[in-house]
């Protein structure tokens, strides 16, 4: 006969098994490992609102402010000639020092209305070179000209 009992020897095991996902994890990190560094490759802009408000800058921060006109020519607003264009190896050089010596600087770009894209990337590329990280760009609010367009 057989008795009442089934499986006498086994117990039910309500376990879950998490090693196939531990596997999955490990995939996936390192997948974003890889992938993650080819994500950063861009500058980093953070790009104001045209009607932004002005930014508060305290006494002791000095403004370097670059500009670029349509020409791609680059001035900066520091030195003895700031109407004389200069190189972007200028420009890095000057930024990177004064940036040692009075590291709450803030740096900005402004850009002529005909400016091409590209040179306005180039000096924000040259000037992140410099250890700036924090780049601002110089607009001016639209006026009752701009939203005619």
């Amino acid at each position: 006969m057989v008795s009442g009992r089934k499986n006498s020897g086994r117990k039910l095991v309500s376990d879950i098994n998490v090693v196939p996902y531990i596997d999955v994890m490990l995939v996936l990190l390192v997948v974003f490992m890889v992938t993650a560094p080819m994500m950063t490759q861009g500058v980093k802009v953070d790009l104001p609102d045209a009607n932004a408000q002005p930014l508060k800058v305290e006494d002791e921060q000095e403004l370097l402010i670059v500009s670029v006109d349509e020409g791609g020519r680059y001035f900066l607003n520091v030195g003895e000639n700031t109407k004389a264009p200069k190189t972007l190896e200028q420009i890095t050089d000057i930024v990177s020092k004064i940036r040692k010596a009075k590291p709450k600087s803030q740096v900005f770009v402004e850009g002529d209305d005909q400016t091409r894209y590209g040179f306005v990337v180039s000096v924000m590329a040259s000037l992140q070179r410099a250890g700036v990280g924090d780049i601002g760009l110089v607009t001016e609010s639209p006026g009752p000209e701009t939203k005619k367009k």
